[in-house]
């Protein structure tokens, strides 16, 4: 096989079975693989055992109706290619970002560079026939995100996606480009080369399967992935309605932050930037106002890199006995470590435990749970994963 991948060839191919029968979303998945242990399992139950686990009628009808090779397509585009991946939440490579949403798909065909998925992201959308202003501040903005370590990531449309994917490539960064159909087929195909620049910089990303064409109703769900992979998102230019509205949307209720550029009153697509500032997004005019809103969540990213090789060793030597940070490492760490048992807890109640902002506390989860310390278990609950220090 052309990936490393956590689950048994029979439970990926159960779950992507699943995930082919309309009707049958994330939430759906989800229930079967928390209900039954794994989705294959739940291959060899009878409807009403499905009804428990909470499928509804139409999915379940949608299921039985498909063929029993209904996968085969996916499992052959994995097998065809290593640069071909198909990654579950289980999977470290997985983006621990959007798996913290409450629609996170329950499976991700990534073409090109998986490993970037974790790597800190700013989405940035805009509409498809922008003006030349438009044009040229997605070039600088993506241009000055790639420069500062930013992964720029964004929707492969024509207009100020592909000018942001470029933009990043051209300054020698990384992309990523999520899409609304299955990975063997390009869309818009006048994107081709651009999308072959992205695989070998980068990574294009659907959830939808191999085989599935784009399609308007496609595109929303496409957008809660952009921004649920993202630190923020940028609005460059949109109308008042348009589907870069969506995409705020969908960063907003995920608690990310949402910035736009503001445009003369008499531009057709800076009215929907305007709305998105009355709305409560943040009013930019260059990239460094960006990159200071987010520097609480970035520093953690660059700490990463420095402190990933002591966190490492730490993890690999815990034992029964100890669980302990280096004093090299920020204490904020350790005092969101102390505040968590090995029953899930709020992070409601891990911020009145500490006594850290919501935005910190929010962060260095992040982290923990990227080294292994700490494990997401859903619903804005989080466990330790370790023993606690002189226990």
């Amino acid at each position: 096989m052309s990936q490393s991948n956590p689950l048994s060839d029979n439970e990926l191919r159960a779950r992507l079975h699943f995930w082919r029968a309309k009707g049958i979303g994330p939430g759906s998945v989800r229930r079967v693989v928390e209900h039954f242990g794994g989705a294959a399992e739940a291959l060899r139950v009878n409807d009403q055992a499905l009804q428990e686990a909470g499928l509804r009628a139409e999915g379940i009808t949608a299921y039985r109706a498909l063929p029993a090779n209904a996968a085969a397509a996916d499992w052959q585009w994995l097998e065809a290619d290593p640069q071909h991946h198909i990654l579950v939440p289980e999977d470290s490579r997985y983006p621990a970002l959007l798996k913290r949403i409450r629609t996170a798909p329950p499976l991700l065909f990534v073409l090109g560079n998986a490993e970037l998925l974790n790597d800190p992201q700013m989405g940035m959308v805009g509409s498809r026939s922008p003006t030349q202003g438009g044009k040229d501040n997605a070039r600088a903005f993506a241009a000055h995100f790639a420069n500062n370590g930013l992964t720029v990531t964004s929707g492969l449309a024509v207009g100020i996606d592909a000018h942001s994917h470029e933009a990043a490539l051209d300054a020698n960064g990384n992309t990523i480009a999520v899409v609304g159909n299955g990975l063997d087929i390009i869309y818009p195909l006048r994107n081709r080369q651009l999308a072959e620049r992205i695989v070998n910089h980068g990574a294009i990303v659907s959830e939808f399967p191999i085989g599935i064409p784009a399609h308007p109703q496609h595109f929303p769900r496409r957008n809660r992935i952009i921004s649920g992979m993202s630190f923020g998102v940028l609005v460059v230019e949109a109308a008042l309605q348009s589907g870069t509205l969506v995409t705020a949307r969908h960063a907003m209720e995920q608690g990310r932050e949402v910035f736009a550029i503001p445009g003369s009153i008499h531009n057709p697509l800076a009215r929907g930037c305007h709305h998105l500032i009355k709305q409560g997004a943040k009013l930019v005019e260059t990239a460094n106002d960006i990159l200071e809103e987010i520097a609480p969540q970035l520093n953690v990213w660059l700490q990463q890199d420095k402190a990933s090789n002591l966190l490492s060793e730490q993890r690999h030597s815990v034992t029964q006995s100890e669980f302990n940070f280096d004093d090299t490492v920020d204490p904020e760490y350790a005092q969101v470590l102390d505040a968590l048992g090995y029953e899930p807890l709020p992070i409601d109640q891990i911020i009145l435990n500490t006594g850290l902002t919501a935005e910190a506390v929010s962060s260095i989860l992040l982290m923990l749970e990227l080294q292994g310390f700490v494990a997401a278990c859903g619903g804005g609950h989080y466990m330790r994963l370790g023993p606690r220090n002189g226990n």
